[in-house]
């Protein structure tokens, strides 16, 4: 199957424009466009109002990997940086279109939708961590879909928040621990 909107004439600009009236319209603020080396935007981080309080996000995109897809498919057009930085932006945009249909509908939360691109207290997401913990969350036992008991512990005295060991926490609704 080729790659989605591998055809695009797009800017990016254009796109990161669009995605941002999106998660505005959606109750993101302050939304900030994250520039690399030679002005290309490589992220756009953002805040959402969550029921346990402020949550930055941070969404980023992966040129190198889209213009290696590009390439390897070999499709009529161009396969340079500049038209991967137009696809991986514009594919960006329609995952952000499907997923603000889910919280439209109410299947999901907002901040179910951006989770894996939570920014801990560290500067990383969410996402880096777990996988820099090889997917072991709270008291470091190995969660898998086979063994997996989770369970929520009271805690009064813990700030809401995404903590560095990939738990997250709340005063109200305790720490998300697998045992």
């Amino acid at each position: 199957m080729p790659l989605l909107n591998y055809t695009t004439k797009v800017e990016a600009s254009k796109t990161v424009y669009e995605i941002q009236c999106i998660l505005q319209s959606n109750k993101a603020k302050a939304l900030v466009i994250d520039y690399g080396i030679g002005g290309e935007v490589k992220a756009l981080s953002f805040i959402i109002d969550t029921p346990q309080g402020e949550v930055p996000f941070r969404l980023p995109v992966n040129v190198d990997a889209v213009q290696k897809v590009m390439q390897r498919q070999r499709r009529v057009g161009r396969t340079d940086r500049a038209q991967a930085v137009r696809v991986a932006w514009r594919i960006n945009k329609d995952w952000l279109l499907a997923q603000m249909a889910l919280l439209e509908t109410e299947q999901v939360r907002l901040e179910q939708i951006f989770l894996p691109y939570a920014v801990t207290s560290d500067g990383r997401t969410f996402f880096d961590v777990i996988v820099e913990n090889r997917f072991l969350l709270g008291d470091g036992q190995k969660c898998s879909s086979t063994n997996a008991v989770c369970s929520i512990e009271r805690s009064d005295t813990v700030e809401s928040g995404l903590t560095v060991d990939g738990s997250i926490s709340s005063p109200s609704e305790g720490t998300l621990r697998t045992r």
